[in-house]
């Protein structure tokens, strides 16, 4: 079956990814895979790519359904980014009961999955305050998913079937729903504990899309893994905590499988990241960035996996969506404060 990259020639896309986009496109069932430009090898499937096929393959949204990113507008007087930086509260931990956060949230909705909530987890996790190019409004842009729910989900089908099709496609996606839907609340939550940190109010989001995810459409199905819907929505492509993203206007077509990127995409792999970053900055130079934004961080290794230059230049992914009419970028947004994880994991030198 066909494989579509709407990437340049120019653009960095690693052989490994593209070799795992052909072992998708031979699965049974598949009709189209979309390649983004931020495409990157994945645990067995590419991240980067929206794929179209007959069958139903859990394995091909993968554990944490539901991942997405959330803006909200925010107000506040003064953004100094190192006053700011010390107000984050710590979201590796759960909110009390009594947090005022769950003022917004129905707790009915979460069905009882309450481990992880609220928290926005590790790897290329964030919550970043930011401000929009030119202007002087900030957003908080959250990016996070389902936690422990969407694998819980993706367990129960791979112990027993491994990395083939859903035997029961309808009982899946109920429970896919419902970890998009926690997802999502689970941005509400983090953005809600950041603004009552702050001293001030959240709006409603002004985007909030998910990127890994399955849609049916036309009755087939439509696999998202880094990939986010297309289909006539706003979407914030999101750079490194040491570049600006951009929210666009999308527009992608059936070619494209309704899909756009979701950020700049990996480069490097965590290992090399650590290697080549040890070897060339310190944690205090990566703890403020050029665009003087600060990064709350205090875990050593995860700073140096999760550098910018780890990262594709989040520029050319959106050039290439632009020459294959995908989007109209509509404004960028400068990071101010990235948060990672607390500071009460101090880092060392």
């Amino acid at each position: 079956m066909p494989v579509t990259v709407f990437a340049s020639p120019s653009s960095w896309i690693e052989s490994s990814a593209l070799d795992q986009c052909h072992q998708v496109a031979a699965l049974p069932g598949m009709l189209h895979v979309a390649a983004m430009p931020d495409l990157h090898p994945g645990k067995g499937a590419p991240i980067g790519a929206a794929m179209l096929s007959t069958v139903l393959y859990p394995f091909l949204v993968g554990a944490d359904i539901g991942c997405g990113i959330a803006v909200y507008p925010v107000s506040l007087r003064k953004a100094v980014p190192e006053r700011l930086a010390r107000r984050f509260p710590n979201l590796d931990a759960e909110p009390d009961d009594d947090d005022p956060a769950w003022d917004v949230i129905d707790r009915a909705e979460l069905r009882g999955h309450t481990s992880g909530f609220g928290t926005v987890g590790r790897g290329n996790h964030f919550v970043e305050l930011a401000r929009i190019e030119k202007t002087d409004d900030l957003v908080l842009i959250v990016h996070s998913g389902s936690r422990g729910l969407g694998e819980r989900i993706l367990r129960a089908h791979t112990e027993q079937h491994g990395a083939g099709p859903a035997a029961d496609p309808q009982a899946y996606l109920a429970a896919h729903d419902h970890a998009m839907r926690w997802g999502s609340l689970n941005r509400r939550m983090l953005a809600e504990r950041v603004g009552d940190a702050l001293g001030t109010r959240i709006g409603e989001p002004i985007v909030d899309e998910s990127h890994n995810l399955v849609e049916v459409v036309d009755g087939c199905y439509l696999h998202r893994k880094g990939a986010a819907r297309g289909d006539n929505r706003r979407v914030l492509i999101a750079g490194t905590r040491g570049t600006r993203s951009y929210l666009v206007s999308a527009h992608a077509g059936a070619h494209a499988n309704y899909s756009v990127a979701h950020g700049a995409g990996r480069k490097m792999s965590r290992a090399d990241a650590l290697k080549r970053g040890q070897a060339k900055h310190t944690v205090q130079e990566l703890r403020r960035t050029p665009l003087g934004s600060q990064v709350v961080c205090g875990d050593r290794q995860l700073l140096f996996e999760e550098a910018p230059t780890a990262y594709k230049r989040i520029e050319h992914v959106i050039d290439d969506l632009v020459e294959h009419g995908l989007v109209t970028p509509e404004y960028a947004t400068v990071p101010l404060v990235t948060y990672k994880t607390p500071e009460s994991a101090r880092v060392r030198r």
